[in-house]
């Protein structure tokens, strides 16, 4: 049968082009010993008695942007929960719901960017589902994924339990807003003489390079949607303690600043898909930042702030005129769509 250029309902009866699509387009990308074997679930060889277990669901608009597509971040953001976590990640699984007349050439380019990202993060995608759904009952592609890794050794043991101490320093692995602002500029069809790049990245590598040399980092999240301010006042939020943020030692791209504040946003709020905050204690702080700028994707990594005794429960930005100000939750949604 000659393929079809769209995506039709009869991909996801469960007959024939369902086998076609399965075969022909996500066994071809994914192929590896576990997923060839297309059994209802995956066994899988385990290197630990415990496991890290996560799931994510993603919808951004436009599919591609600039430095990445919804494949891409599909692998990274769910890669980047299970290396904040302490876990090696391992194995994937990836459920696709689509659109009935999405176009077949761009499903192919979305898989074969997921393919490619898993490949260079050493992870398998070993399961998966396919939906397809009526014209106008979904927004062209969604596509959800769950991720395991291995807790090997004591990895896990002070991230988990969120050892912050007052005097502890934080810090990024590099510039915050790429990825929301490419994505702003993709969806709007903004012509920027100098485009910005989505950040999306896989950060288990640059993670296991820092707990490779220290044991003192109390704290770890991937700041993705609500940014760098909604992680910082959730790490406050009912804690004994305050956090402090130093506006000048934020590292933002003059593109990135340059746009939000042609367009009204405050970058602490932008969503990223390839940075990671640290807090970590301040006498193996400079050894971390030094680890981190070792790496391609930590060469801008910075201390931005330190965990204080005063105003407990609530984080805090020194700007750079030296006035300071409450950095509160997002309230709302200030940048629809970004993952």
């Amino acid at each position: 049968m000659k393929k079809s250029p769209v995506i039709l309902l009869g991909h996801g009866s469960g007959g024939r082009l369902s086998h076609e699509l399965i075969q022909n387009l996500f066994i071809k990308a994914f192929h590896n010993n576990v997923l060839d074997k297309q059994t209802d679930a995956a066994v899988l060889p385990f290197p630990s008695d415990k496991l890290a277990f996560t799931t994510d669901a993603f919808v951004v608009n436009p599919l591609f942007f600039p430095g990445g597509d919804i494949g891409k971040l599909a692998v990274a953001g769910t890669v980047n929960d299970l290396a904040v976590s302490g876990a090696k990640p391992l194995f994937l699984s990836a459920s696709f719901i689509i659109e009935e007349g999405f176009p077949y050439e761009e499903l192919e380019k979305v898989v074969n960017s997921m393919a490619i990202e898993a490949q260079n993060a050493g992870v398998q995608i070993v399961t998966g589902d396919t939906k397809v759904v009526e014209k106008g009952k979904c927004d062209r592609l969604f596509i959800t994924t769950s991720g395991v890794g291995a807790i090997i050794g004591g990895d896990a043991k002070n991230i988990n339990e969120r050892e912050i101490q007052v005097g502890d320093k934080i810090i990024i692995n590099g510039s915050i807003g790429d990825h929301g602002m490419a994505v702003m500029a993709a969806r709007n069809e903004l012509n920027l003489s100098a485009p910005i790049l989505s950040d999306c990245a896989c950060l288990h590598e640059l993670i296991h390079s820092i707990t490779e040399i220290t044991d003192e980092v109390h704290f770890m999240r991937d700041a993705t949607r609500g940014g760098l301010g909604t992680v910082i006042t959730e790490v406050c939020e009912n804690q004994p303690f305050g956090a402090l943020l130093y506006e000048e030692t934020i590292p933002v791209s003059e593109n990135v600043r340059g746009m939000c504040e042609l367009l009204g946003f405050d970058p602490l709020y932008v969503a990223n898909e390839g940075k990671v905050v640290l807090i970590v204690s301040s006498k193996d702080a400079e050894k971390v930042v030094n680890q981190l700028r070792n790496h391609p994707k930590g060469v801008a990594a910075a201390i931005i702030g330190e965990i204080v005794s005063q105003h407990p429960g609530q984080a805090w930005l020194k700007t750079a005129f030296g006035s300071t100000r409450v950095i509160d939750m997002l309230a709302g949604e200030q940048l629809p769509r970004i993952c």
